[in-house]
């Protein structure tokens, strides 16, 4: 039977244009000939994603338009527990016990349901919409990680819908009283389909599970894009869209355009109310749009994590950087962050040939390529996602610059003034090399070195010099030359035509070289090859040493050393339609490549790695595991926690102060703001609940912060309905995944003295660099954005939970009761502070965001404050006074937080409290 949606201008009474969704167009919706899905006709549909009002999120502001101009296939529902087991217990081992099997499959991470889609498409003969080198799983068999991830909207498969195709299915479908929400749910998962019974109908949008889709959460512009496919990568956090609420939604709370859950949502997440639907069909024309707001019709894809680039390089440490030849622009990639995300800087400059400065800071580049003849440029810039402090050398030419720290430890760039065609001895003799040392931003006064543009590279005890375009030229100096010596130049390689020449930066004068197909080179390995196939090295006389294949069905291009990392060559491949589609990784010790970045058009790559301290070569602790308090896989909880293990390291002994709870001192106290006398530290992050915060002061706090006199903590007693579900308390389960804490624990946690290593391990290790200024500047401290309350708050959960579940707000209660117990032990005063939340939660049945019946919580919040008669050193601080606080509009990020101007409020009361404190 046809079920027929005839989308005319304005479509859909269910929704508006405030609540995002609504579109223009046609749209023709049949059951499907794929089982259990249903087909969707659309003809330049335009769905509106996001919102423009002012209290939503800022990633679901503003309202943007999407057309939607193909047909694809959704599923009916989300895919049940008995489909997944049927499909994943073969294959990866994963099984739910479920109470039905027709209840949908939740508690799976974004990575659980691609292999779930790639497995349907295998077994239905598609090709697969995925690809990735390795997949790595948990003890309980869930995916948290793939190597070498990558969607491809081309392929006609099974895969997660986009955002913009759930929202324009939900359309059609969205009435909120026809969802399981907290209203009607009894706060569990129903069958699939039973809440509202049809077989032509996309049903449970709205609520039941929240469902993954398929896209990378990125921002919206006022713009309009056709065939959106989301955002090119994770950016800072790897965030993850999800849709539609779930059972324990309040129905107030689900709408079209909310893009994620309470806390931040990665590909690794887990919770048991999150599951996902299929979707089928290749999207043509996809578009991504990036931070900057810009569109584009192909990205650049990370291929190697940072764990295999650590396995590679021996460190995080490692930044990669390219020219992307589609927009011209430098791009680059930060290792360390353990978030793998492409920053590109925009600007109107071209970028060729960038090297990455010795301390990883800068990068160099010219506007002219190798080869070719002509006027170039020389630029520096901060190797930052903004790209500042651009300065350009003031030299007539300057081409292709490299980096070289001086005897006496001066930074200078090498560069030359013509780097075209050097097959020509007199033209070559007309350009020269020069040096121009670099400190504090500026360029210095260039010098010239000598006549002959050896732009590659000139080894340290200046006794070689090399350059390959035509021809593989060498400037051969005696030992104990000065860089302006008299020397030899030849030309090696039996005179026959080579390129892309680099030079060695560890001091073994090695040169590598592509070729095309000489006889020298074909001899040397022993069989035919065609041009640049083979990557060819040479020792510091010219003889040829080493030659390594391309990857069957590729040749390479732009070869160089990297910087700081013995063996390891980055070089392009060029695809047998001649494009620059990847950039690999050769380790010329062993042959291996490892496949970095792919795209379109990739150039120039280069690879900076950072050189180990000998210091540390003595080093006890396993640096594998002591101070890794993050991984890829990790999420919010997980960055926040490791910078606040590092600033509890790098602070033990001079901290007076610890900030622990959730969210709302994370935004709402400012160590900055106390007076000279305290030293405070905020360990506070999320998600929280007391059990986490109990487990840091028990195990780090208390027996490791020497002049620890106070610890100030949240009493969110709205969010104690969580207790210590496994979602909400790290170190019930998660914290397993991250090594550090694991090595922490086998260790005793360090009661008998902290390693001296530990700290510089811990600051080592991966993690989030886009964040570190910030909070690690701030002593953990997290600028909330500045808002208001907003008008009459909606309520994220039942209020009457504590009806049923009592026994989690106890358990808190109950880890409140032993840190004052410590606190007690150890002579530190602890002060309770109960967060300033909307005042206008007057106007509802709740006490703050997450419930409680405001007629309950006084009770509540008085047996807390009577543990000030059992434990002495508890004060107990009320901001709140049930919606009556002083914390005016101005002062708020949202309905329960604060921004800086309330923060620095709540902490000069919070300083003036301790102040009285004896």
């Amino acid at each position: 039977m046809k079920f027929l949606l005839a989308i005319l201008l304005v479509l859909l009474n269910a929704c508006s244009e405030s609540d995002g969704g609504s579109a223009a167009g046609s749209m023709e919706v049949v059951e499907d000939s794929l089982s259990g899905m249903m087909r969707f006709s659309v003809s330049n549909a335009v769905v509106t994603l996001g919102t423009d009002d002012a209290t939503a999120k800022s990633n679901e502001r503003p309202q943007m338009r999407v057309v939607l101009d193909y047909g694809f296939s959704l599923g009916k529902h989300e895919v049940t527990c008995g489909e997944f087991n049927d499909l994943m217990k073969p294959a990866t081992g994963l099984k739910f016990d479920c109470d039905s099997k027709d209840l949908p499959a939740t508690d799976l991470t974004y990575y659980d349901a691609v292999l779930f889609a790639n497995e349907r498409s295998k077994a239905e003969k598609f090709d697969t919409a995925y690809t990735y080198s390795k997949a790595y799983f948990d003890n309980d068999k869930h995916c948290t990680n793939m190597e070498g991830f990558a969607f491809h909207p081309d392929v006609d498969g099974y895969r997660l819908p986009t955002e913009a195709e759930w929202v324009l299915a939900a359309m059609a479908y969205w009435n909120v009283s026809d969802g399981w929400t907290a209203d009607n749910s009894d706060y569990k998962l129903h069958k699939v389909c039973s809440k509202v019974k049809s077989d032509n109908l996309v049903c449970d949008v709205v609520g039941n599970a929240m469902e993954w889709v398929n896209d990378w959460l990125g921002g919206f512009r006022d713009t309009t894009l056709t065939n959106f496919v989301g955002a090119p990568d994770g950016g800072a956090m790897g965030e993850r869209v999800v849709k539609g609420g779930s059972y324990r939604s309040s129905p107030e709370s689900i709408n079209l355009y909310s893009r994620g859950d309470i806390y931040t949502v990665t590909s690794s997440t887990r919770a048991d109310y999150v599951g996902f639907r299929l979707a089928f069909g290749a999207i043509p024309g996809a578009t991504w749009m990036g931070s900057d707001g810009k569109a584009a019709s192909s990205r650049v894809i990370p291929l190697a994590n940072s764990a295999k680039i650590r396995s590679e390089t021996g460190t995080y440490k490692t930044k990669l950087a390219f020219r992307n030849d589609v927009t011209g622009n430098l791009a680059f990639i930060d290792y360390a962050s353990g978030i793998l995300t492409v920053n590109e800087i925009s600007d109107s400059i071209e970028v060729y040939h960038p090297e990455i400065s010795p301390d990883g800071k800068r990068v160099a580049f010219c506007t002219r390529i190798e080869g070719v003849s002509g006027k170039s440029s020389l630029y520096v810039r901060d190797l930052n996602v903004n790209g500042s402090n651009l300065v350009k050398l003031d030299v007539e030419s300057a081409a292709i610059p490299r980096w070289r720290v001086l005897d006496n430890g001066d930074t200078a760039i090498v560069y030359v003034t013509d780097a075209g065609n050097n097959k020509d001895d007199a033209a070559f003799a007309s350009t020269s090399t020069w040096q121009v040392k670099f400190a504090k931003g500026k360029f210095g006064k260039p010098e010239k070195l000598f006549d002959g543009a050896y732009h590659g590279g000139i080894s340290e005890d200046n006794t070689l010099a090399v350059t390959g375009a035509r021809l593989l030229r060498a400037r051969i100096a005696k030992s104990g030359s000065t860089v302006k010596d008299k020397a030899r130049d030849t030309v090696w390689y039996g005179e026959e035509q080579a390129c892309n020449a680099s030079l060695a930066k560890d001091g073994s004068k090695r040169t590598i070289f592509l070729d095309f197909a000489g006889k020298t080179g074909k001899k040397f390995v022993g069989k035919d090859y065609v041009t640049h196939e083979r990557l060819l090295m040479a020792d510091s006389n010219g003889k040829l040493v080493n030659s390594i294949a391309a990857p069957k069905g590729y040749t390479f291009d732009h070869s160089e050393w990297a910087t700081g990392g013995e063996d390891l060559v980055v070089a392009t491949l060029t695809n047998s339609n001649g494009a620059h589609s990847k950039i690999v990784l050769v380790n010329v010790a062993d042959s291996s490549i490892v496949e970095l970045v792919e795209s379109d058009e990739l150039w120039h790559p280069s690879l900076w790695v950072k050189k180990t301290d000998g210091a540390d070569s003595d080093v006890k602790l396993d640096a594998d595991s002591a101070g890794v308090y993050f991984t890829e896989q990790g999420g919010e909880a997980a960055i926040i926690l490791r910078y606040k293990m590092e600033l509890l390291w790098k602070y033990m002994d001079t901290a007076n102060v610890v900030i622990v709870g959730s969210s709302r001192p994370l935004d709402g106290i400012a160590p900055s703001v106390f007076s000279d006398k305290f030293f405070a530290i905020n360990l506070a992050n999320v998600p929280n609940m007391v059990a986490v915060s109990d487990y840091l002061l028990t195990n780090y706090a208390f027996p490791h912060v020497k002049k620890l006199k106070y610890i100030i903590i949240s009493l969110d007693i709205d969010l104690w309905y969580h207790g210590e579900t496994e979602t909400y308390n790290f170190f019930n389960k998660e914290y397993e995944s991250y090594p550090g804490y694991v090595y922490d624990r086998n260790h005793d946690f360090w009661k008998d003295g902290v390693p001296n290593q530990l700290a510089s391990l811990t600051s080592e290790s991966m993690g989030v660099y886009e964040y570190y200024d910030v909070l690690m500047e701030s002593r953990g401290f997290s600028y909330g954005e500045s808002g208001t309350w907003g008008g009459t708050p909606t309520v994220d959960n039942d209020s009457t939970w504590m009806d049923y579940a009592s026994a989690n707000f106890y358990s808190s209660f109950n880890h409140l009761k032993n840190i004052l117990q410590n606190a007690e032990n150890y002579g530190v005063y602890v002060v309770g502070v109960v967060f300033p939340q909307n005042p206008n939660f007057k106007k509802t049945g709740s006490f703050g965001r997450y419930g409680i019946r405001r007629s309950e919580a006084p009770k509540l919040l008085k047996e807390i404050q009577e543990l000030e008669k059992e434990y002495p050193h508890f004060v107990f601080m009320d901001e709140n006074k049930m919606g009556d606080h002083d914390y005016t509009d101005e002062m708020a990020t949202n309905k329960d937080h604060l921004c800086y101007l309330g923060a620095k409020q709540l902490t000069s009361r919070l300083d003036s409290l301790l102040k009285t404190l004896k």
